[in-house]
């Protein structure tokens, strides 16, 4: 059970948490998680070099010390990295000792600021360490690719009806999703540029900007 958008209520329950950015620019931020995997990231890369979009890929440390040349062509073409531990950790079913040093070792092959938790699970104690040293990157859509009962149509519609200016949309570069995410990223990308989007990397800057607009 998952949510395809997530409700405004859950994201003001973890103001902490990056959910989305604040813009009425027409921008999204696409992010990719679970590579690098040569197989899909390499055209997912692509893919967003024929429509001049930046994106973030959440890396799971394992596959990028399998896989280094393809991290290096994540960085080489211009786009953010994020860490998302080195096995691909669920919060809620380890103890905090044994996720934080996972983290840390993903942290030594993927230097990043940006943290995302696979699955989106996360005990409150490893929260409220971990963002003492990462911003916690979350999501407004979920596009799906991921479950085996959703088709790509689906997918693509996921993100059609949901997506609007700043949302952190998630699709996945790992060879259970390839099929659908090479055939919805072409599609959302031919869409949403027809509709006058661009699409952004979580910068430094973009997250800043998240800040400030919380503060205020």
């Amino acid at each position: 059970m998952y949510l395809t958008k997530t409700p405004p209520f859950i994201q003001n329950l973890f103001p902490n948490f990056v959910w989305k950015i604040d813009t009425d620019q027409k921008e999204l931020y696409l992010t990719f998680d679970d590579g690098p995997v040569p197989e899909v990231t390499l055209p997912v890369l692509n893919v967003l070099e024929q429509y001049d979009a930046q994106a973030t890929f959440f890396c799971v440390g394992d596959n990028v010390l399998k896989h280094p040349d393809t991290f290096r062509a994540i960085l080489e073409a211009g786009h953010q990295v994020g860490n998302h531990t080195f096995n691909h950790l669920n919060g809620w079913t380890t103890e905090n000792i044994p996720y934080f040093h996972n983290v840390r070792h993903c942290a030594k092959l993927v230097k990043s600021e940006l943290f995302r938790p696979p699955y989106g699970k996360l005990k409150r104690r490893q929260a409220q360490f971990l963002q003492r040293h990462y911003t916690i990157v979350m999501w407004d859509v979920l596009s799906g690719d991921f479950d085996p009962r959703k088709s790509a149509d689906q997918c693509f519609n996921n993100v059609l009806q949901y997506a609007n200016p700043g949302s952190i949309v998630v699709f996945h570069d790992s060879l259970k999703s390839k099929d659908k995410v090479l055939d919805v990223l072409p599609a959302v990308l031919k869409h949403f540029s027809a509709e006058g989007y661009s699409f952004k990397a979580l910068t430094p800057m973009a997250l800043h900007h998240k800040q400030l607009s919380r503060i205020a």
